[in-house]
């Protein structure tokens, strides 16, 4: 079931390299920064950080 979450987050990309992205992410709500290592990843910190304000 999807809900309304919400979240900030400010994407600082450091390069491309391997047809994907890497760099920094800082949820802004909580002021956490998280390094990723792909596109992916970074989606999948963002869908965790709003998963877990849910609960």
């Amino acid at each position: 079931m999807l809900g309304n979450k919400e979240g900030t987050f400010v994407v600082h990309v450091n390069k491309c390299e391997n047809e994907t992205w890497q760099g920094q992410v800082t949820w802004a709500d909580k002021d956490e920064k998280i390094s990723f290592r792909s596109a992916l990843e970074l989606m999948s910190i963002i869908d965790a950080a709003l998963n877990q304000e849910e609960k």
